[in-house]
């Protein structure tokens, strides 16, 4: 093992000492963690560490550091370069994609990296009657749904046969969806693999301990390259505010999406670095469509009319987000439709749809988190949403979940539960979001995160056409029209654009956020 028993013994007593409090309230001088250490603090508990099982961006945050996929975002960019592949060939009719895996390369638990286990894990995510199949509800397969049949080639050699062509597999190949795991692995632990898990990536897995932390180590045999760190921990710190004073007391390395209003205590000293990066974000408010108020579109523009986005964006969020105008995020630009102008704040405007739709008075349930991935200041923003809709005549009572419980309640739909719920994606392709999200066939009972049950068949054509098409205008011009007649239809509130924000203390070096929001640590080194 990479760590003596002394270093862990010291670590792990450090990270329990800093979960208990104890850590004492001095600069980041007098941190508490060791050099070579870089300990992180999350938003949130983990729900696995099995990539075919989890949806978050606060559990990618830690799988991007211990898998590999076959291809990588390039950094700083969401563009894609290789990986455990080293090239790919795409046949002239853009339905078979064949890779050349990288020599040499191992999994954590010593079995080899090949193309069969390439093999393994794709029929893992997308066979039904595979054995290792069921890890629990798992939309994200749908960004594998192309895939008709995965072959070996050779030892080194894997084709990806494509049902029709589809124009984000590369890039879907990327993303935390398409990170492989040891066979031999998921074979060994079966259901519980989620919390042992083995990849080829930078750093391989220690422990766990629930709601304490994760521990990952070196991989001195790392393909890329050992990293600069000895071992990284990551703490899940669902208070904001405690881990804003984590950060301040030393006991965190690292904090994950500061909150806006503690910004200013980072800023201005030498003591932290304040890191920013523009992504491809949208915060929104699902509507719960097939049952209560809602049901009526004018009643959804009403609340789209009802809410100050601009004063959330400027006095919660402190300005480090934008107003958002519909379902696409301006990150995408080759595909956003910047014709489109958000919904102003206009209470008259929407006391009048309510009187056209009889709804003066809706009660109105509203689910709330305390926090979670990209979820900016879901209590404060929650508590203002609900002030600006009574104020036009809505009746609103919310609830407030813990985030893995939020998405318990939130992702398997809304009817019966709640009329509207908070959420927020980051994404790596103007596909993904909407049609996880919004397309007819992607409704919760279909497996997908159409959770307010919206169904235009317009847009589901236009989405289909739009992910096979292999000219990028022509995509484009497909998601604008998109995006016109989705914020036309309203079935989300659209609520903003968020920049993404991290800060680290003195000693850390070499890191730098990433446009896909991934936490990428194998350059960062810490004194």
């Amino acid at each position: 093992m990479i760590i003596t028993w002394t270093r862990r013994t010291a670590l792990a007593a450090t990270a329990a000492a800093a979960g208990l409090g104890l850590a004492p309230l001095a600069g980041p001088a007098a941190a508490q963690t060791p050099p070579g250490v870089l300990v992180v603090g999350q938003i949130a508990e983990p729900k696995a560490l099995d990539p075919a099982a989890v949806t978050a961006v606060n559990d990618f945050r830690i799988l991007m550091n211990v898998y590999d996929g076959l291809v990588r975002y390039r950094s700083g960019t969401l563009e894609v370069e290789p990986a455990l592949a080293t090239e790919w060939e795409i046949s002239e009719d853009g339905t078979e994609y064949t890779f050349t895996l990288r020599e040499g390369v191992s999994f954590h638990d010593g079995s080899p990296f090949d193309a069969a286990a390439v093999k393994f894990n794709f029929d893992r995510m997308l066979d039904e009657e595979h054995p290792y199949h069921d890890t629990g509800p798992f939309p994200l397969a749908f960004f594998f749904s192309a895939i008709e049949e995965t072959e070996v080639v050779d030892d080194m050699t894997v084709t990806f046969t494509l049902n029709e062509p589809y124009a984000p597999f590369l890039s879907n190949l990327a993303y935390p969806t398409g990170l492989l795991v040891s066979p031999a692995a998921v074979e060994e632990h079966g259901a519980d693999y989620g919390r042992t898990p083995s990849g080829t990536g930078p750093f391989r897995f220690v422990e766990w301990q629930s709601n304490q932390r994760v521990v990952v180590e070196r991989n001195e045999s790392y393909w890329d390259g050992a990293p600069s760190l000895e071992a990284v921990v990551f703490r899940p710190i669902t208070d904001a505010n405690t881990r804003t004073a984590e950060m301040l007391a030393g006991g965190i390395d690292l904090m994950v999406e500061v909150p806006p209003v503690a910004l200013s205590e980072f800023t201005g000293t030498g003591d932290y670095t304040v890191h920013e990066q523009a992504g491809p974000h949208v915060w929104f408010l699902i509507l719960n469509l097939r049952e209560g108020p809602f049901t009526d579109q004018r009643v959804r523009q009403a609340a789209n009319y009802a809410i100050d986005k601009e004063a959330i964006v400027n006095d919660v969020l402190e300005g480090t987000a934008e107003v958002a105008a519909g379902p696409t995020p301006p990150a995408f630009a080759w595909a956003y439709n910047d014709a489109l102008e958000p919904y102003p704040h206009d209470p008259d405007r929407a006391r009048a749809l309510l009187a056209e739709a009889g709804a003066e008075g809706a009660e109105l349930t509203f689910f709330v988190t305390e926090g979670g991935s990209g979820m900016l200041d879901p209590v404060a923003m929650g508590t203002a949403i609900q002030a600006d809709l009574e104020a036009v005549g809505f009746d609103v009572a919310i609830e407030t979940y813990e985030w893995n419980t939020f998405l318990g309640e939130v992702n398997p739909g809304l009817e019966g539960k709640a009329d509207m719920a908070e959420m927020a994606w980051m994404t790596n392709d103007p596909d993904t979001l909407p049609f996880l999200a919004l397309r007819t066939e992607a409704m919760p009972e279909n497996g997908g995160f159409n959770s307010g049950y919206y169904s235009n068949p317009e847009v589901d054509r236009l989405l289909e056409e739009a992910r096979v098409a292999t000219d990028q205008e022509r995509r484009a011009e497909l998601y604008r029209d998109m995006q016109e007649i989705v914020q036309e239809d309203a079935p989300w509130v659209f609520v903003a654009n968020w920049k993404q924000n991290a800060v680290t203390g003195a000693g850390v070096e070499n890191f730098q956020l990433e446009p896909s929001f991934f936490l990428l640590l194998h350059d960062v080194a810490k004194n």
